[in-house]
């Protein structure tokens, strides 16, 4: 599906942008199959559960969507986690390679603005510091309702741009909104 649309009128070329919906399915809770190793303590799930990395204890949530996700909106009686503020190459790695995690995870550190706006940064695995992940921005939204951050619809902000982010009721799933960008043109002889 093309995300933009070149028009020409008057002489003039006008790129036209259109939004992406995606459904991602739904989110796997279970710690099992999440994977991680910290113990469940919400039905199946691990919820607000005390990780220790580097000496400091962090809440974290665990959520699968088809990969592993970390989220932490702070550390144990922290009152607001400032995003920019972490030195991500060196926390990240940590929570990557954490014993907790048997096939390594993606890790989300997030700031809430409100119930229905939050931020994050995203460490992922084998990858590092990412401008964007969208598994990751949908597990954030599962996290924040699973922990009554926010609402079940928000925009997540993300070094490279908002995503809205559903994660619906009626069906479990979790739906993602966002732009589509043309990344390369080219061709290949036949």
């Amino acid at each position: 599906m093309f995300a933009y649309y070149i028009v020409r009128k008057f002489n003039k070329y006008y790129i036209l942008q259109f939004q992406v919906r995606v459904d991602m399915g739904e989110p796997i809770l279970n710690a099992p199959d999440v994977p991680t190793k910290l113990p469940a303590n919400k039905d199946d799930s691990v919820v607000k559960s005390e990780l220790v990395v580097d000496g400091l204890t962090w809440n974290v949530t665990c959520v699968s969507m088809g990969n592993p996700h970390c989220v932490t909106f702070g550390t144990k009686g922290d009152q607001k986690l400032v995003v920019d503020e972490l030195n991500l190459a060196e926390i990240g790695p940590k929570f990557e390679h954490h014993a907790m995690f048997p096939a390594r995870t993606n890790t989300e550190f997030v700031e809430v603005f409100s119930r229905s706006h939050l931020k994050m940064r995203v460490w992922e695995r084998g990858a590092g510091a990412t401008l964007a992940c969208g598994t990751g921005a949908c597990a954030v939204v599962v996290a924040a309702v699973l922990e009554g951050h926010s609402d079940r619809k928000c925009t997540v902000d993300l070094p490279g741009g908002p995503l809205d982010i559903e994660w619906r009721e009626e069906d479990n799933h979790v739906y993602m909104t966002g732009p589509a960008e043309v990344v390369f043109y080219g061709s290949v002889p036949l």
